[in-house]
């Protein structure tokens, strides 16, 4: 059984930054915590965690498919209590837990309770329905917000994101031929997964600096 938190970074970051996991995987997938990983070698304290439908995964109860997005929010919230960061907090998280963030983020960013918001690979929609738009709160968003996409990334590429409505609080970095994990196809891109994880760490630590006190 993990902790509730998966932790690591300097204790005395002045940032800290809570991740929630996929649809589909958990807090400790590969691409979770090489992404952590990557963070937390930048100077940020990084804190991840699971929603209990996932948690359940690792005990009899066995696999639970994943609820509507929407029905996680409190469970976000309930993680950022808990967690009880001391410094400038930003949420955020893979996938479907950079959504899920991004749902509560207003309200938690104007009460003071958040800094900012970090999505990597943000499903913009599900992969091959690029009619079904997961945007409509994103043309409003007031919260300063970071998206990692990889050019390719089936749940929205750099060809479809311009087109939508976004906020102008949300600044993108485009990862050249990543995927939804943001790995690169290395004899294509000529680029590595280390090196795309290197350069998302190092924009969201720039990023992170510019935010409001």
């Amino acid at each position: 059984m993990l902790d509730r938190f998966l932790l690591q970074g300097p204790e005395d970051a002045r940032f800290t930054i809570l991740l929630a996991h996929g649809a589909g995987a958990p807090m400790d997938s590969a691409s979770m915590t090489a992404a952590a990983n990557a963070l937390a070698g930048v100077g940020f304290r990084v804190a991840r965690f699971e929603f209990a439908y996932m948690a359940a995964r690792r005990t009899s109860e066995g696999r639970k498919p994943p609820p509507r997005a929407e029905t996680l929010n409190p469970e976000y919230e309930a993680a950022i209590a808990e967690l009880g960061a001391s410094g400038p907090l930003i949420i955020g998280g893979k996938s479907m837990g950079g959504r899920v963030a991004s749902m509560v983020a207003d309200d938690l960013n104007r009460r003071g309770k958040i800094a900012g918001l970090l999505c990597l690979g943000y499903p913009f929609h599900p992969p091959r329905q690029p009619q079904k738009l997961r945007t409509g709160h994103l043309t409003g968003l007031t919260t300063p917000t970071l998206i990692c996409q990889g050019t390719r990334d089936e749940f929205g590429t750099r060809d479809e994101v311009p087109g939508y409505d976004l906020s102008d609080r949300i600044e993108i970095l485009w990862l050249e031929d990543g995927d939804h994990d943001l790995k690169p196809r290395k004899t294509i891109s000529g680029f590595s997964s280390a090196d795309h994880l290197a350069t998302m760490a190092k924009a969201a630590m720039a990023w992170a600096e510019r935010l409001p006190a």
